[in-house]
């Protein structure tokens, strides 16, 4: 395989993780997945189990495992297949203005630490230990869980699927607000308590929207890559101002959803206070949107985003607890 000579500091090179020793090629693969944004696939399925569990009395510590691992496995095979299909379309290839490791992809293709056959079959692998997983909860728990498997994979690979390719349509935020939001959340709480109420339908909503946050932020910096190969995002198709404001609007969104959790009885009051935490370092994320070319400063609002999730997540999640331990 050659290696690219252009390839930014820290970036994967077949230099720096050669080896044909297991742990070489494990660890080649697990880095393919791009595992720092796991926690965009892990926050929705603990917030969701932990929701069921207080409503049903108790937690089904078996059925959350296999539904942590399904989604992760869906969530790693997805970004790997996106990368391929990136590459097959340029969007990567062509990227000068990339902000490693947040867009761009993980540059396994593009620097040559795998091919795009192998990063298409461990892509394919993935989602293929996700359906195994899937059925195994399909046992325990019925149908039902095949249907939330197939919507989560078919979502998966329709957002780079080249004929389909959700994010190039400037559908790729919704879809991700879909699969890491409302689709896991409600899922992971109907495994524990065999309904999806109103409960679940509102938590899910801020963490659909915190991860279609980070989409829509890591797109800035590709936004010229992404027009020279026609993927068609909703910053390419919008404009660095829109979509300064609808970046705010998800944030809004997500603060106005906890706000009507927490006075609505379903979480504590004190939890109606955390879009004081949150909200802040949104607005200060969203104004390096306004100068798409300050790097340093992208990097920063990227990495506030991704806190902001974190965060937010781990605290919704706390205030669900919270309400089990009082009840």
């Amino acid at each position: 395989m050659a290696t690219q000579l252009n390839s930014a500091p820290h970036e994967p090179t077949v230099a720096t993780l050669s080896g044909s020793s297991l742990s070489a090629r494990l660890r080649r693969l697990l880095l393919a997945t791009r595992p720092a944004f796991a926690p965009a696939s892990l926050a929705p399925v603990l917030v969701g189990s932990a929701w069921g569990a207080h409503v049903a009395g108790q937690c089904d510590w078996g059925a959350a495992t296999l539904a942590l691992l399904a989604t992760v496995c869906v969530h790693f095979g997805a970004n790997v297949l996106n990368d391929v299909a990136d590459d097959m379309s340029g969007a990567d290839r062509g990227n000068d203005g990339r902000i490693f490791p947040y867009t761009g992809g993980s540059r396994f293709i593009q620097n040559g630490v795998l091919t795009a056959r192998e990063m298409t079959v461990w892509g394919a692998t993935l989602l293929g230990i996700a359906a195994v997983l899937g059925a195994m909860l399909a046992a325990e728990r019925g149908p039902g869980v095949i249907v939330l498997g197939l919507i989560g994979v078919a979502l998966a690979v329709a957002y780079s699927l080249p004929r389909a390719q959700l994010a190039a349509r400037g559908l790729g935020e919704l879809a991700i607000a879909i699969a890491f939001g409302l689709l896991p959340v409600t899922g992971a709480a109907w495994l524990q308590s065999g309904r999806i109420d109103a409960g679940s339908l509102l938590i899910s909503v801020p963490v659909g929207l915190w991860v279609a946050s980070i989409l829509l932020m890591n797109e800035v910096p590709d936004r010229e890559a992404d027009a020279r190969a026609g993927k068609a995002t909703l910053v390419v198709r919008w404009g660095v101002p829109a979509t300064r404001r609808l970046y705010l609007g998800l944030h809004a969104g997500a603060s106005a959803a906890l706000l009507l959790a927490a006075t609505g009885g379903l979480l504590p009051l004190w939890a109606a206070f955390l879009p004081l935490v949150l909200l802040p370092a949104a607005w200060r994320a969203a104004r390096a949107i306004r100068e798409p070319h300050e790097r340093l400063a992208l990097t920063r609002s990227i990495q506030t985003t991704l806190a902001v999730q974190m965060a937010g997540s781990a605290l919704l999640l706390a205030a669900v607890l919270w309400s089990i331990l009082v009840r």
